[in-house]
């Protein structure tokens, strides 16, 4: 199982913001949009960033309240951690570990594709032991 699965059952659309876009900005969209990271793209959707709820945390203790009126330049995760299409499951899940990451974008050709948090990757691998394990009863039963 790979990436593109998980893409194929959630979809592609990705909340993304500019580098000027403030901080505050930002915390808008996560809250309107229910969601732990945006994407911090170029005008040809290129990834520049990401900016996650962990970051509005060191924002604000940082910096005080001032820092939400500040551009996500400023605020943003520069060495943005992606995965491709083609990635495996177990890859992403493991990546996501390694770089204690909740958010993983998906590249592809060198532009945002995507985006894929933890829970996606639960529920998928999750999904997938329950059809295995369900595969093996059915074969054992016939």
């Amino acid at each position: 199982m790979s990436v593109q699965a998980i893409l194929g059952e959630k979809g592609c659309q990705v909340v993304t913001a500019t580098r000027d876009a403030t901080v505050k900005d930002a915390c808008r969209l996560l809250h309107a949009n229910h969601i732990g990271a945006v994407v911090i793209v170029d005008s040809e959707r290129r990834i520049e960033g990401i900016f996650t709820e962990r970051d509005v945390v060191a924002a604000i203790s940082g910096r005080g309240e001032d820092s939400l009126e500040e551009p996500l330049a400023k605020a943003m995760w520069r060495n943005v951690y992606c995965c491709g299409r083609d990635t495996s499951v177990n890859t992403l899940m493991d990546m996501m570990n390694k770089h204690k990451a909740r958010h993983l974008p998906v590249e592809s050709n060198g532009r945002l594709a995507g985006i894929v948090s933890i829970g996606d990757a639960v529920r998928h691998h999750i999904r997938a032991i329950e059809y295995e394990a369900e595969y093996i009863r059915s074969y054992i039963a016939s």
